[in-house]
């Protein structure tokens, strides 16, 4: 039971035994008292005026009176106009941390029996993965990780678009311009070299577009009539037909890519539990698309393409299968989607893919909709802001981005440097330290993106996302190593962390514990809202709050020997805690720094 609940308990017995009224504690509003004034909670006394027929002020009052006198957790009370402040009793911080303390699985909520699939990454084949990726793949992970701590029942998916016109034009232009090359032959990595084969594709798309406009052509024609663009659709005919050139060709290239996203995927710590490829699933979007046409839900143009007209319900005509009979994004998202719940008994879907998306997402549940799924309503699209940089935005076909790979390079030298330049990693052994680097550099990168809102567009910082005092992962890390430096060498002094009921916690000391009791609530408004954000920044409040209680409060130093024990037992729930709210963001924290 929460401190907010507890108090609304109280409140209701106490509005009962004075005005005889039955108001139960959910009705009554309890938050945390706000930081001008003096007290823990606040109680809203407006709507219990209806039962007290007097002011607010002398309502608060009796209440409060009430509490104090009957509740000994309660210590005193203060009213401003209709708000009640309480302030609780060292008794009840006592008790709070004693079960805080004692709860080897603090901050993983009850069970829900309920299955939900969050994919994440999903990226094309014709391209490595960078940035932008970054933040996808690591919001999907996190917030698969949050939704566990929220009782439930979680499958990781991604659905590998390995199929499609975009995959097309790289492998048309790996056979004009790249005389063969392999990773082996280059020394690059299978995605990067695909990834430059899509950028001389745009290059080779734009000469031609260049030369027909000046032939006369308007820009939209040169674009259709191109010879490369018409050249990719027709190899994306003769994949669906099975063309073995063509299929063998895609499945090299394809292999090259594969093997590259997996040593990304190790070196960002994700992984998946169902992995789908558009390949081996667009079929069933062809299927709903039949079954469409036959209930009338979508229509059959002249030139063989299928449209859903959803002008009716604010939006637009929606291709669903062009008139070559090849299939866009959207068939095979629906026939993906219809599976997944069949397969796999979901209650909810998760899928986490940026705002340009919005509108995609949109279609997609009203169309499964009108194909008679009421699990359509159970689609939920984690739209998330880009990713930006100083110099602006990136762009893939112009080969303006910023690989995942150098990222992460990039990061690890960011910490290096950071960490020779403070000093704290001197003394430590040449091995471990470039483990640590490793670390601190990934914790900075997960941390620094999910540290924002996922809405928000956001501006990425090496250099700021590294300090290892701001609002960053080094500044956790480095304070749960602080802590189990602490607790080290507490053990080489033969103390023993033990908590004893009978030593009251001070005023700092209550502070760090209720914060550490608000974990739970903070997992649960984390995990409704969907938003790793809510949990980073508790992990940096409960980081600094630990640091300032450091600062001022002697621990080792202490002469009393429970009040000694006490503190180190408070001060390894501290770093229990930013293990567990820091390992949903999937960052480790290191003991030794």
């Amino acid at each position: 039971m929460t401190a907010e609940q507890f108090l609304a308990l109280k409140a209701s017995e106490a509005v009962k035994a004075l005005y005889g009224a039955e108001i139960p504690a959910s009705d009554l509003q309890v938050q945390g008292t706000r930081k001008e004034f003096e007290g823990d909670y606040t109680l809203v006394v407006f709507p219990l005026l209806r039962v007290s027929h007097a002011a607010p002020e002398n309502t608060g009052k009796a209440i409060g009176d009430y509490l104090v006198a009957n509740v000994p957790e309660v210590a005193s009370f203060n009213c401003v106009k209709g708000f009640l402040n309480i302030s609780l009793s060292p008794l009840y911080w006592n008790e709070v941390f004693s079960a805080v303390a004692g709860d080897a699985s603090f901050g993983q909520l009850p069970a829900t029996g309920r299955n939900i699939m969050v994919e994440f990454s999903s990226p094309n084949t014709n391209k490595p993965l960078h940035l932008g990726h970054i933040r996808n793949n690591l919001l999907g992970a996190s917030v698969s990780e949050l939704l566990k701590a929220c009782g439930n029942n979680v499958i990781k998916a991604t659905l590998v678009n390995d199929r499609g016109v975009h995959i097309c034009k790289s492998m048309l232009a790996w056979q004009k311009r790249f005389d063969g090359a392999t990773p082996e032959s280059t020394g690059k990595k299978g995605d990067h070299l695909v990834g430059d084969c899509y950028v001389a594709f745009d290059k080779i798309y734009k000469e031609e577009v260049k030369q027909l406009m000046e032939q006369g052509m308007s820009e939209e024609e040169a674009k259709k009539a191109a010879p490369s663009i018409q050249e990719a659709h027709e190899m994306l005919v003769k994949w669906e037909q099975n063309d073995p050139q063509v299929r063998e060709l895609w499945s090299m290239m394809n292999s090259w890519v594969f093997k590259g996203f997996d040593e990304t995927y190790r070196s960002l710590g994700i992984s998946f539990d169902k992995v789908d490829y558009e390949s081996q699933t667009y079929l069933l979007g062809k299927e709903l698309v039949q079954k469409g046409l036959e209930s009338g839900v979508f229509e059959r143009e002249a030139d063989g393409s299928v449209w859903c007209d959803l002008t009716a319900d604010g939006l637009d005509r929606k291709l669903v299968l062009r008139g070559d009979g090849t299939s866009v994004y959207i068939t095979q998202d629906l026939g993906t989607a219809e599976r997944r719940f069949a397969n796999y008994s979901l209650d909810s879907h998760v899928y986490v893919v940026g705002n340009e998306q919005d509108y995609h997402f949109q279609v997609l549940k009203l169309i499964l909709k009108k194909l008679g799924f009421d699990w359509a309503d159970q689609i939920y699209h984690l739209s998330y802001g880009m990713v930006e940089l100083p110099e602006g935005k990136m762009k893939s076909r112009e080969g303006t981005v910023v690989d995942a790979d150098d990222l992460i390079e990039k990061m690890y030298q960011e910490a290096r440097a950071a960490a020779e330049e403070s000093g704290k990693l001197d003394g430590v052994p040449e091995e471990e330290r470039e483990a640590l680097f490793r670390m601190v550099g990934l914790g900075a990168l997960k941390y620094f993106i999910l540290k924002v809102d996922p809405k928000k567009t956001m501006l990425f910082d090496p250099k700021e996302s590294i300090d290892f005092n701001g609002n960053t992962g080094p500044f956790i890390q480095y304070t749960h190593a602080r802590i189990c430096s602490i607790l080290r060498k507490a053990a080489e002094q033969g103390i023993a962390a033990k908590l004893d009921k009978d030593i009251s916690l001070n005023a700092k000391e209550i502070r760090l514990v209720k914060l550490l009791s608000q974990y739970p609530a903070k997992v649960a408004e984390a995990g409704a809202a969907l938003s790793p954000a809510l949990i980073a920044n508790y992990a940096y409040d409960l980081a600094k709050e630990f640091n300032q209680y450091y600062h001022d409060t002697p621990v080792l130093r202490e002469e009393d020997a429970a009040l000694l024990s006490m503190r180190l037992v408070l001060i390894d729930t501290v770093a229990s805690v930013l293990r567990k709210a820091m390992a949903i963001l999937g960052i480790q924290l290191p003991d030794r720094m």
